[in-house]
Parts: C-alpha cells; structure tokens; sequence
C-alpha cells in the first residue's frame, strides 16, 4: 500500500511539473507574439512557429549553458524562423563569382606614412555613425552598408552627420548590378552613387523595406562620391589601420549561422563561419581588446533591439573570423 501510495505521488508530482512546464512554455509563447507583433495567417501556421521558436529556445539554452563560449545568445524577434528562411530574407550580400576581376574602385588603400595607429578607435564616439536602422524582412544589408560608410565619409569632410536613403539605392541601382531587396553589392552602390552624382536623405526618401520605383530628386541629395576604394584582401591589420585612419569600412560577412541570428553580448566567434563564403554586410566602425580578446565593433542592420543595441563585437586577429576582411571597401568623397 505504501509502495502504490508513493508511486502515485511521483505520478502527480511528474505530471504537475510537465503541466507547469506547458502553461510556461504557452505564456512564453504568448509574450513572445505580443512583444514582436507576431500574427500568424491560421492554427497550422502558428503551431509550425511555435515548434520552431521551441527549438530555437532549446539550443539557445544549450549554447548558453557552457561557460567556454565568449558570447552569448538570447531569443529575440527572429525566434519563430527557420535558419534558412531568417538568411534569406535578412542577409543581402551578393558576390559574383569575378568579383576580384571586376573591383573597379578608385584603387587600393595605402596606409598614410608616419602614423601611429591607435589600439582602440570607437568612430561612434567621434559623431561619424548615425543610430542603427533596421532593413526588415528585406536583403538590403548591402544598402545600410553602403550608406553606413557614406555618412562616415561625408561626415570626416563637412562635420555634419547627415542620415542618407537606403531606400534610393533599393530603388535606383539596378542598372550597377544590384537587386533590390533581393540582394546587392556595397561597391556597385558606391558606382551607383557616383555616376548618379548623389543620393538622397533619408529624411526625403525613407525606407520602405521594398523594391518600389526610382524617386530620386537631385534637391534632395545628401552626400555623393568620386568612387570608391578596396581594401587588401583578407588582411586584418590593414582593415585596421584602415578604420584607425579612414573611418567606418564597408565588409562582408559570413552570416549563415544561428549564433549570429541570436547574438546577444560578447566577443562573437563562430568556429564553422567561412572567411569566403559572404552573405551579408555590415559596417566596421572601431576595433578594441578586452580582456586579452580583440574585437571588431560591427554595426548591423537587424534593429537597435538585436545584439549589444544594434552592435556586434566579432573576433579580430583570429584568422579572419567570418571573413570580415575578405571584402572590405569604403567611398571617396
């Protein structure tokens, strides 16, 4: 009798934990819909998400839970995507295959004579780098670069930091290779850019996060350039000096994989990124060391709400973590 009595108990109490486990994993679900705006077309749809944001919480706290890692992960509005889904619609970077034959830029960085390069350079603080913007569910990471590089540069000549259109370049740069929201290049916007004379400001033509007609209006210009220039290839102490002596450096990275979609604070280093496969670009706007550990200071494109507010520090001096290095350039004004 005794033994059934205590056999019962172990069953309430297993079944009242997996009750409790159940109605938390539900609040979570609801409090995650309502955070984010989520809204789902029927039952089958949202049940399917909700598996998906199960997972993604899953290996979100498995990541967290080993103290090796030096960064860590938190479930943010990209919770209820798939990988593949969340790449496609959030990265952006095309890069032809002879994009090395093609690199047709002013020319290549020279590092100036006589110039000490500073261990750590922060361009935020400086006045260089607008606040971070979001590209939602458009590939147009390479617009956000592109104009995160062009403000830097207006700003290092005139002083004044003046937000320019991602959506102008969406628009209008076509003709230089470019696709719209379906994906683009950094230095054909930069060609875009200078043949058109200009591009607009984002106060005159703001963000749409969809391909729509050209609207540029040349009285409506913000910034403009002469061409652009590369970076050597796969060298980090020369994007170093670059951004130490340049300002913030147009890149692309490697950003296929979850820890990247979930990345919360820290040094970021992904063992499986690839140094050459690139699908999506950012913006270096500083570098620094803590704790013994360099860092690159990357500002994104997935919101203010995604990573340290909008920023992810990535490895640096760590054989070209994720290819940030790889493909690096920045416009002439």
């Amino acid at each position: 009798m005794l033994l059934l009595k205590l056999t019962s108990l172990v069953v309430l109490i297993h079944l009242a934990q997996s009750l409790s486990l159940q109605e938390l994993t539900r609040d979570e679900w609801e409090a995650f819909k309502v955070s984010h705006g989520k809204v789902y077309r029927n039952n089958v749809e949202e049940q399917f998400r909700r598996k998906i944001y199960l997972e993604n919480r899953r290996k979100i706290a498995a990541h967290n839970k080993f103290a090796k890692h030096p960064f860590r992960l938190v479930m943010n509005k990209f919770g209820d995507m798939l990988p593949h889904e969340f790449a496609k619609v959030h990265n952006g970077l095309r890069v032809p295959k002879n994009h090395t034959l093609l690199r047709m830029g002013v020319g290549s960085f020279l590092p100036p004579a006589n110039v000490n390069v500073p261990e750590s350079v922060d361009w935020r603080e400086k006045g260089y780098v607008t606040p971070v913007k979001d590209q939602k569910q458009c590939g147009s990471c390479w617009a956000f670069s592109s104009t995160g590089a062009l403000e830097g540069q207006i700003f290092r000549k005139t002083g004044k930091l003046v937000s320019l259109s991602e959506q102008n370049l969406v628009d209008c740069s076509g003709k230089y290779e470019n696709n719209g929201c379906e994906g683009g290049l950094p230095d054909n916007a930069f060609n875009y850019v200078r043949s058109n004379g200009g591009i607009d400001t984002e106060l005159s033509y703001p963000y749409e996060a969809k391909d729509s007609k050209c609207r540029y209006n040349v009285s409506n210009k913000g910034g403009y350039d002469t061409g652009f220039m590369d970076v050597k290839r796969g060298d980090e102490e020369m994007l170093k000096t670059a951004v130490a002596t340049v300002g913030p450096i147009s890149v692309g990275i490697d950003a296929s994989h979850e820890s990247l979609q979930f990345y919360s604070e820290g040094i970021y280093h992904e063992e499986k990124c690839s140094s050459t496969e690139l699908d999506h670009a950012v913006l270096v706007v500083g570098y620094g060391t803590e704790n013994g550990e360099d860092y690159w200071i990357v500002k994104n494109s997935w919101s203010s709400k995604w990573g340290e507010d909008g920023y992810i520090r990535m490895a640096r001096n760590r054989n070209n973590t994720c290819g940030i290095a790889t493909l690096p350039s920045y416009p002439m004004v």
